[in-house]
């Protein structure tokens, strides 16, 4: 229920008031119809929460009580936003304001500013941290990438909490938060960068924020005008508002209490940029005769899913705790969550790439997969173990899908078709809706397979083949639509940034996975000291950890996977132990008293093997993970390794590419270049006779790999990353006859070795397909790395 799918996009418009109100569930209901006054709705995470609101506007408007342009519903995500601004429509409420607060402000502020300040608003600066270097520089201070981002996220945080420079040490020091750079040394930036601001007549998102509270402040006739428009507010996942969001809240409403609120503490996972769950926790406080409804039955997850969801925040503590929602599941029974220790991290990424795969070959589609992980440093792996078991996948956080080019073509060409109807020659033949739009965008490179490899030709065929998707759903719950129809039903979608879904696994940080779901869940690299992270010193930065972890759960329909790793690397101490927060709910140490939990049996362990040895439990070399763990198996005489050192300098490695490269990324190669394009050529014919992919050969690190290790014998060959005991069996002859300058001849390959190298992870498709829709002014800076 909270999650639309595409039919139930394109349903009808409710018929009356009363029709609105169907298939809720009393506590929903209930929400729908508390229209007066000021409502605080707890709601636990997949117990459908913007079905509710949305229900409740549309129901306020459809019964005439409430006037849609009278009504501003504000959320923290673009695509938040224009989701709701969908489901509104479809409900037959369209004209309600739905923006992030950042949109609703800088409306607002270009529109009052020439009368206010006079002149156009000045230019908005879209990305900081080119400022806050150029400020860093003019301080004469040095930053790298990662202290750039750091400084910037705390003049962020500063500006929020709305602190000035002169006092953020000292706000810095009462917050407890680890600064990048010595306080005094960062407010001496924060002041330069804005001085620069001010130089160049320019302002940013903060700005955005901060100077329509001046203006609404200062000026009672603005104000006035303003909440004579706007009488009636939602505000959604209002456990995430800072202290600057809330004081525009508090001027837009003036003496009212129109006022509706939505939020669940235990996701408060943003207070490092400022948020604070104190404005949700204190509404009964602030508004004592308030409305205040609880919605607890979840149906996103499965009752497994659910009661590990449950058994993490059961143990958390501080005042979010206090509050905390017991969930309950409406769903049926479905797998257990599996729970898998391996030895070192490419095992890891490589025991999920397999698990995946089976998942996608058992018929789950790759957009309802995601892997999940603390920081954005830990994708690497999982991009590269995907690409090697020919997974498509895509990364959070790239542009938007409308304003991608090939997007926008397809768009024109489509209205153009629609504009020319049955004259356009190009839709003879077409029976229908989807033929007809196949045969336009066949105009536009679309082909109903799709190319070979990644790359840019497969993301383009990704996007055009997401439209054809969703013209095939367009016309399967709007039979007699027209071309012109599905023109308009696009136009909609992008103007609400609503996009299609695009097919690949995502990859993507805990925090960027906030709002969304999927069918399977894997959350990964759960150590101690990456969840919760190395710098969570306090108990409140502690239990914000545990409230990560809790979201990355609560992501999941039906499929749960929780992993970790011993040791970063191939051979390396396998010191790491699992993170706390998952003490008395597995099997192993601290659990071997507790209670039966959400694995089954106490001190079990059950669910799907992610190792692929037949067994749940330890993953790793033993595991059908060979040495570094490129293959699927333990190549027979091979000795495990101690820890990777670099070749050339001698500094051990910890990073996946460097690993399989045995060599620093910035020491100097002894690449034999000659090698390196003659196994490119191999690589490419062998490719070719599978039909596949070339990074289904071999990738192209583990070309480089072999080309500057220039392996003598099977021993040399199964040292390198990449190369297990399938692909050793498969090409090992070929790789070895060119490393020693000898021609191939086509009995080199062995009978059936070619198809047997695949057979496994079965056919290849797309890897690195990047699709977001966030809004680049939504409040929530990329928490990726904090």
């Amino acid at each position: 229920m909270t999650a639309p799918t595409e039919a139930s996009l394109f349903a009808p418009v409710p018929d009356s008031p009363d029709a609105v109100l169907d298939g809720l569930d009393p506590e929903q209901r209930a929400v729908a119809t508390a229209l007066h006054g000021p409502v605080c709705v707890l709601a636990g995470a997949g117990t459908g929460k913007t079905r509710a609101i949305t229900h409740r506007i549309a129901y306020g408007v459809r019964a005439g009580i409430l006037q849609p342009g009278s009504v501003l519903a504000v959320t923290f995500t673009a695509r938040a936003a224009g989701e709701m601004r969908g489901r509104l429509r479809q409900l037959g409420a369209a004209g309600v304001q739905a923006r992030t607060f950042h949109s609703a402000a800088l409306r607002q502020l270009q529109y009052f500013w020439p009368r206010v300040v006079g002149g156009p608003l000045p230019r908005l600066v879209e990305r900081k941290a080119q400022l806050v270097a150029e400020a860093a520089t003019r301080g004469g201070l040095r930053l790298d990438r990662g202290e750039l981002r750091d400084v910037t996220g705390e003049i962020e945080w500063a500006k929020v909490t709305q602190t000035v420079p002169e006092d953020y040490a000292a706000a810095a020091a009462r917050a407890g938060r680890e600064t990048p750079r010595d306080p005094a040394e960062t407010a001496r930036l924060y002041t330069t960068y804005e001085q620069l601001k001010r130089d160049r007549g320019v302002i940013d998102f903060e700005d955005v924020l901060l100077l329509t509270v001046g203006v609404l402040h200062e000026r009672p006739d603005v104000a006035d005008q303003v909440r004579s428009q706007y009488q009636h507010f939602v505000v959604d996942e209002y456990q995430d508002v800072s202290p600057l969001q809330q004081r525009l809240l508090d001027l837009w409403l003036g003496d009212r209490d129109t006022l509706c609120v939505v939020g669940d503490a235990g996701q408060t996972i943003y207070s490092f940029t400022g948020a604070t769950p104190e404005y949700l926790l204190g509404f009964r406080g602030r508004y004592p005769g308030a409305t205040v409804v609880k919605l607890v039955r979840d149906y996103r997850s499965t009752p497994q899913v659910v009661h590990l969801a449950n058994g993490v925040l059961a143990q958390a503590r501080g005042q979010a705790a206090a509050h905390r929602l017991e969930l309950v599941s409406q769903r049926p029974p479905g797998p257990d969550p599996s729970c898998t220790e391996y030895a070192d991290e490419p095992a890891e990424a490589e025991g999920t790439a397999r698990h995946v795969r089976r998942l996608i070959d058992s018929g789950v589609r790759p957009s309802e997969i995601a892997v999940l992980y603390r920081v954005n440093a830990q994708s690497e792996v999982y991009e590269q173990a995907l690409a090697d078991a020919g997974v498509p996948y895509q990364l959070r956080g790239a542009e938007r899908f409308f304003e991608r080019v090939e997007v926008r073509e397809a768009g024109a060409a489509l209205r153009g078709a629609a504009r020319f109807g049955a004259n356009d020659t190009l839709l003879d033949g077409a029976v229908d809706l989807p033929s007809q739009v196949r045969a336009v965008l066949s105009t536009k490179n679309w082909t109903p397979q799709p190319p070979a490899g990644s790359g840019a030709a497969r993301d383009r065929w990704e996007s055009l083949a997401a439209l054809v998707r969703l013209a095939e759903d367009f016309a399967a719950v709007r039979p007699d639509a027209s071309l012109a129809d599905l023109v308009a039903e696009l136009d909609e979608r992008a103007a609400a940034q609503h996009a299609p879904t695009v097919e690949g696994v995502t990859l993507a940080s805990l925090h960027a996975a906030k709002g969304l779901e999927w069918d399977a869940v894997f959350l990964v690299g759960l150590t101690e000291g990456t969840l919760p992270i190395t710098y969570a010193k306090t108990e409140a930065q502690i239990e914000e950890e545990r409230r990560l972890l809790y979201v990355g759960v609560t992501r999941a329909r039906s499929h749960l996977s929780l992993s970790w790793a011993l040791s970063r690397s191939p051979g390396g101490y396998g010191g790491r132990r699992p993170t706390r927060f998952l003490t008395g709910l597995r099997g192993g140490p601290g659990a071997r008293h507790a209670a039966p939990g959400p694995f089954g049996a106490a001190g079990s362990v059950t669910g799907p093997d992610l190792a692929g040895s037949g067994r749940t439990g330890r993953g790793g070399a033993d595991d059908g993970v060979g040495g570094a763990g490129g293959g699927g198996e333990r190549v027979p005489g091979a000795r495990r390794r101690g820890p990777v050192r670099c070749r050339v300098c001698g500094r051990t490695l910890s990073e996946a590419g460097e690993i399989k490269l045995m060599r620093c990324e910035d020491c100097p190669s002894d690449l034999d270049e000659g090698l390196h394009e003659r196994l490119h050529d191999w690589r490419r014919a062998r490719a070719s006779d599978l039909g596949q992919p070339a990074f289904c050969v071999f990738t192209d690190k583990t070309l480089l790999a072999i080309a500057e290790a220039r392996p003598e014998d099977e021993q040399d060959l199964a040292r390198i990353a990449g190369v297990g005991a399938r692909k050793l069996r498969s090409f090992g002859a070929d790789v070895l006859a060119l490393c020693a300058g000898r021609e191939l001849a086509p009995q080199d390959a062995p009978e059936g070795a070619l198809e047997a190298a695949v057979e496994e992870p079965g056919e290849p498709k797309l890897s690195g397909t990047p699709d977001s829709i966030e809004s680049p002014v939504a409040p929530v800076t990329d928490s990726s790395n904090k």
